[in-house]
């Protein structure tokens, strides 16, 4: 599940859009390639290409190292696909996802000053999608992983850490988590609560809920629980102990510490936060199940688990994916600083303090104006993507990622 939306500011201007001012826009791609050098004249191509580059690829042949600093690999972001899991399109095919990375590559470049690369590949094997990457390791200097299936995500990540020497991080987690817990971080405050204390419950059991559950305990919030389409996850369960190498299983034994069961009515009695990230519906009458000045994050893109309005009801703070509603979490908040903070540290890893650093830098950013309607800074906030680098980058030495 994804939480990043292009998406106009307000309902009149979403109705003004039209078929031919969208697909003019995306006419011929949205992306291009500018040269960084001169190329007017002769001397100018000598440099740029012949016989001058020859000079550049004899040394890098000598001294590999200086394909880092003459190349533009390092600096260079794979956006990557299989078309599986696209926005709420699910299962499209690589080609039709190319629109989507293509707007990824554009997010880079303008809010972290980013190159980046789509590339979406016919195959939704895990093996060969790792083997696709390591063989193109030398062209790119970071691989961001994008609108892929769960559970395939969860293997293809971590296959593909140990594969390669360099960062790679799948968004639709882990953008998604670092968001999450930033905005909950300030709807603490708002609401006059300790972050630690929280009850959560997480609905959505995919590749963002594991990824929001897994930074909110690392955040040192115990009372996790999660939803799935069964129900609460919990060890007992039988379809959780009959695999109990999967995630789910993984999850059910570090998550839920009082051992509820049953569904949805069970998991929000008594709880403080609602995370949605699943296209499942929060009804009404378990909203007045959780305590008073609840929060409640749904996410679900177009379709919120429940409407803002509904939620206000009950709820202190309400936050959404949309832009047309206050509060909007969305992944661009977090992706473009990660990488530019990973890559500018020269790591070979997003570590789990990484994210955590991202997370308390976005929240940070929002402490002033802190209100019910503003618990995270917007998406085109200029100080967002440089507080983030900054932030990561510091937590990567400190780490030796």
């Amino acid at each position: 599940m994804s939480t990043e939306t292009i998406a106009p500011t307000d309902n009149s201007a979403a109705e003004a859009l039209t078929d031919q001012e969208i697909f003019a826009a995306h006419e011929g791609g949205k992306l291009s390639i500018a040269s960084t050098v001169p190329l007017a004249n002769k001397r100018d191509l000598s440099i740029a290409y012949t016989p001058g580059v020859a000079q550049v690829s004899r040394a890098i042949h000598a001294d590999p190292k200086l394909a880092k600093t003459h190349t533009w690999a390092q600096r260079l972001v794979a956006v990557v696909s299989d078309g599986t899991a696209v926005l709420g399109l699910g299962n499209i095919g690589a080609s039709a996802s190319l629109p989507v990375m293509e707007g990824k590559s554009a997010l880079f470049k303008a809010f972290g000053e980013l190159d980046s690369i789509p590339l979406v590949l016919n195959t939704t094997d895990v093996d060969e999608i790792v083997e696709t990457l390591v063989r193109l390791r030398p062209s790119f200097g970071a691989v961001n992983l994008e609108d892929i299936s769960a559970p395939r995500c969860f293997e293809l990540e971590e296959k593909l850490i140990e594969a390669l020497d360099c960062p790679v991080m799948h968004d639709d987690q882990h953008g998604t988590a670092v968001v999450v817990l930033a905005a909950l971080t300030g709807a603490a405050k708002v609401t006059g609560r300790e972050l630690e204390g929280l009850r959560v419950v997480v609905s959505g059991a995919g590749a963002a809920g594991i990824a929001v559950a897994e930074i909110l305990l690392t955040a040192g919030i115990s009372d996790v629980v999660l939803l799935d389409s069964r129900g609460v996850i919990n060890a007992e369960r039988p379809d959780i102990a009959a695999d109990p190498a999967s995630k789910k299983a993984q999850m059910a034994q570090r998550s839920n510490p009082r051992s509820i069961a049953g569904g949805p009515a069970e998991a929000l009695l008594g709880a403080d936060v609602f995370v949605g990230v699943s296209s499942s519906k929060l009804a009404e009458e378990h909203l007045k199940l959780m305590n008073h000045s609840s929060i409640v994050f749904a996410l679900s893109n177009p379709d919120p688990e429940v409407l803002p309005e509904v939620a206000a009801k009950y709820a202190a703070v309400v936050a959404t994916g949309r832009s047309d509603f206050p509060n909007q979490i969305n992944n661009v908040l977090a992706f473009p600083g990660i990488f530019r903070g990973a890559l500018d540290a020269g790591a070979r890893r997003i570590t789990p303090a990484m994210k955590l650093a991202a997370a308390r830098a976005i929240a940070a950013l929002a402490e002033d104006g802190l209100s019910a309607d503003y618990i995270v800074p917007s998406p085109l906030d200029p100080r967002v993507a440089p507080a983030v680098t900054a932030a990561v980058a510091a937590a990567a030495a400190e780490d030796g990622a």
